[in-house]
């Protein structure tokens, strides 16, 4: 059966590569397993250009494994590789891909020469394992130009299920500062919700399509988030990486200013996190929120390396996840979870999903706390945009959205600073008081 090739937004950043900067580098796409790397890239090769060479080094012969260990001779290398893959290169007009070039770190070294030598083109993709644990003893190529895939957003997942209406109706609305009205904001949210529960994984979406059962789904994604933990042994053989994932929903339902270590495993230290985490966000599974020292311009550069919070890469994994504790999750609770009828604070999941949908825009994860005059609570302003030389702080609500005191705390705090304020909520947009009230199903065309 043929593979289903959904219309990705990161085709045209492919076709920029190409028509800009093909001829001094190499393309290398970095994301998570399962994410769509491999699937869009031979769906560009087809369309773009004359012919291609597909090497996936999880699944290759010994023979094109072995032709890397000697690329002095070029002429012999390439002569050799169309033999061995039967397909004809065409200097200019075809590219060689290396899918999961991180199995291989000497096709990769090869790049530098390959780019040089000028005849063709070159794709290289790599997944969860970090690219960078398998370059201790090469010489990593400059001549590569890096771009990131992440899970199918709500635009894409609309356009999957054919539905070529409903972003251009929300790019509207959130243009003029208009309200849906009851029926169709209910009708958006359901929409929302479904992707929310169904997730980017282009798996997950499949089988959606297919069999429009929300119960195969979770069956779908459990295998996705097992395959993730088995390959976390191999970044720490401990487990300890696995269980930092799994407690991702536990950390952040518990409403902490912070990813909670104990939640992972009793007894865990800061220490024994600190050089896993690079390895964890270098796979591309987990987005990472950081503690804004000083909220306004160049927060990276005063962020709290130490002080941050976790969500999964995909909220539909997020779902599967937070209710990992079953074998499966029914039918009745994606139901209810569609309805917004379930009896649980939800927060947490829509927190997750505007986290998935802002780093899917290009922007870095950074939120901020403030402790209280009068008491020991914490204010906590969720996410903070930074726009030209201002910030804009968004708070997000899965209840009572009128009442917002740490956007009200931070504002009166940082007021020179800002540009925007947002509360993000699930009922309908509103203006009022300097606020923008948004709808959550609003946040991927901010």
């Amino acid at each position: 059966m043929d593979k289903t090739v959904f219309k990705r937004k990161i085709y045209d950043e492919i076709l920029e590569w190409k028509e800009k900067r093909s001829d001094k580098y190499a393309l290398l796409i970095k994301g998570a397993r399962r994410v769509g790397k491999s699937t869009i890239v031979e769906e560009f090769a087809k369309k773009e250009f004359k012919s291609y060479i597909l090497i996936d080094f999880a699944h290759t012969s010994k023979a094109i494994i072995e032709l890397f260990d000697d690329t002095y001779n070029l002429d012999f290398f390439f002569l050799q590789l169309q033999q061995l893959t039967g397909v004809r290169l065409y200097e200019n007009e075809s590219v060689i891909i290396f899918d999961e070039v991180q199995l291989l770190p000497k096709a990769r070294q090869a790049i530098k020469y390959l780019v040089a030598d000028g005849r063709y083109k070159y794709i290289e993709t790599g997944s969860l394992l970090s690219i960078k644990k398998n370059t201790k003893d090469i010489l990593i190529p400059s001549e590569e130009h890096k771009i990131s895939m992440y899970p199918m957003d709500f635009e894409e997942f609309l356009w999957a299920i054919g539905d070529e209406i409903t972003a251009d109706t929300i790019k509207m609305l959130l243009k003029n500062k208009k309200a849906a009205g009851n029926t169709m904001h209910r009708n958006l949210m359901r929409i929302f919700r479904l992707y929310m529960l169904v997730g980017g994984m282009p798996q997950a979406v499949e089988t959606y399509l297919e069999h429009n059962n929300l119960q195969v789904v979770d069956e779908t994604k459990r295998e996705i988030v097992d395959l993730y933990e088995e390959d976390f042994t191999k970044i720490d053989g401990t487990g300890l990486a696995g269980d930092i994932y799994d407690a991702i929903p536990a950390s952040l339902s518990g409403n902490a200013s912070r990813y909670v270590l104990a939640n992972a495993r009793d007894g865990m230290r800061a220490e024994q996190v600190r050089q896993l985490v690079p390895d964890i966000l270098n796979s591309y599974t987990v987005n990472i929120a950081y503690h804004a020292n000083n909220p306004g311009i160049g927060m990276s550069l005063e962020k709290d390396a130490g002080r941050y919070k976790l969500f999964t890469s995909d909220v539909g994994l997020f779902v599967t996840l937070a209710f990992k504790d079953k074998n499966y999750t029914e039918n009745v609770i994606y139901n209810k979870l569609l309805s917004d009828k379930l009896e649980a604070n939800l927060g947490y999941v829509y927190e997750s999903v505007v986290a998935q949908m802002l780093i899917a825009k290009g922007n870095n994860l950074f939120y901020y706390t403030m402790p209280s005059e009068t008491s020991n609570h914490l204010y906590e302003v969720d996410f903070l945009l930074s726009t030209g030389d201002k910030i804009s702080p968004i708070e997000v609500k899965s209840g009572n959205y009128r009442e917002h005191k740490s956007l009200d705390v931070f504002c009166g705090k940082c007021r020179s600073r800002i540009r925007d304020k947002y509360v993000v909520h699930t009922k309908d947009y509103k203006w009022e008081n300097g606020i923008h009230y948004l709808p959550v199903y609003m946040v991927p065309f901010l």
